[in-house]
């Protein structure tokens, strides 16, 4: 038998928002999908990660594009020039 908790809805800046109870096991940061079923109910699941992408299948097909070197991750030392004012760099 499924457990049924009740929980609020509330507002959060501009948007709403559902506290969920801490009984349920998640985390602060969990990542959900949440989804509209087709008797107007909601579902919400974490997502485990499945909204990352996989780059691994285009490597190497852009020719002449090379991983930088240390020498080229560098950043030159520079004065600074926010609002009319020089800011030098410490």
């Amino acid at each position: 038998m499924d457990r049924e908790y009740r929980a609020k809805i509330f507002k959060s800046g501009n948007s709403l928002a559902l506290r969920l109870p801490k009984a349920l096991g998640l985390s602060a940061g969990t990542e959900m999908r949440v989804r509209e079923d087709a008797r107007g109910g909601f579902v919400a699941e974490p997502t485990a990660g499945a909204d990352k992408i996989d780059l691994t299948g285009i490597w190497g097909s852009v020719p002449g594009i090379k991983p930088l070197s240390a020498a080229d991750r560098e950043i030159d030392e520079r004065e600074l020039d926010w609002d009319g004012k020089r800011l030098a760099r410490d």
